[in-house]
């Protein structure tokens, strides 16, 4: 698999997140413990070594923590991001002053826990779908601030990403239906779809949350980019692509809401396109990772 690409928005919240671990886990005296028990001089080398199987994510953060902290320890990564580890496996060793690698140890972990973890978990998600055509996605479920940094170890683990916030695409879900709707009862679904697609500035893809086959039927004269399909069971999903197919089969179908990976499979052999997860990001389960001296 391709190396997810590490841009500067994924860097920028990467130094503001490490300047506000750093600060929290420093406070104004630093490490004390290290300072009194470690002379200012002594190197060492530290190997992050994986304690499970899972899917390496992170690297570039948790190199970013060190150059903070101290510009001089030395960074070197054996595997690509997205790999698959083992146990014992040495994802990177790390080399510098002992203290500066004791400051670090914790917040760096903590970042390449969580990030490899989300990138674990939507592996074996895209790992059940395999034999299909559906691409897994994340959801805004992320946590604040980490949100370029979750979506990041999706792509990892194979994953691909819906929006990113509310301004780079229209998704219209029942609230908005229902504040909208406030203003005259009779508005449709196909109605709202054709409000936003009037707006002057719309350069965006428009998507629709639906909970039922009537709703999808409504919103589909529309042709909007694409439905999300709420809630719906496999056997419901199936006759929501025979709907699409037969009256508007260029929209994109997105299952979402009640999907594991016990279930994943058969959502996914229904025909839709996509399928949206927000355990990936809400529900992380960190990969247990060590810092092993040599």
């Amino acid at each position: 698999m391709t190396s997810p690409t590490f841009g500067p928005g994924e860097e920028q919240t990467a130094r503001t997140l490490i300047s506000l671990a750093v600060a929290e886990d420093f406070g104004t005296r630093g490490d004390v413990t290290s300072q009194w028990l470690i002379p200012a001089d002594q190197q060492g080398t530290v190997d992050i070594v994986s304690r499970q199987h899972g899917i390496w994510a992170g690297g570039p953060v948790g190199k970013l923590v060190f150059e903070v902290i101290d510009p001089s320890v030395k960074w070197t990564s054996h595997i690509e991001e997205g790999a698959s580890v083992a146990p014992g496996t040495s994802v990177v060793t790390i080399s510098g002053a002992v203290r500066s690698l004791l400051g670090g140890e914790r917040t760096v972990l903590n970042f390449l826990g969580r990030l490899s973890g989300i990138a674990s978990a939507t592996q074996k998600y895209v790992a059940a779908t395999a034999d299909t055509k559906v691409r897994i996605l994340d959801t805004r479920k992320t946590l604040p601030a980490y949100r370029l940094l979750d979506k990041y170890a999706v792509r990892a683990g194979g994953g691909h990403n819906h929006r990113i916030g509310l301004y780079d695409g229209c998704l219209i879900k029942d609230n908005h239906l229902g504040a909208w709707r406030a203003v005259d009862e009779t508005r449709s679904l196909a109605d709202a779809v054709k409000a936003a697609r009037a707006n002057p500035d719309n350069d965006l893809p428009i998507e629709v949350e639906v909970d039922d086959l009537n709703q999808l039927a409504d919103v589909l004269m529309a042709h909007p980019q694409m439905v999300l399909l709420d809630n719906m069971n496999a056997e419901t999903l199936k006759q929501a692509v025979a709907m699409r197919d037969q009256s508007a089969p260029g929209v994109l179908l997105e299952a979402s809401g009640g999907i594991t990976l016990e279930n994943v499979a058969e959502v996914a052999q229904s025909g839709v396109d996509r399928i949206s997860i927000g355990a990936l990001t809400h529900s992380v389960i960190a990969l247990d990772l060590s810092f092993d001296w040599r």
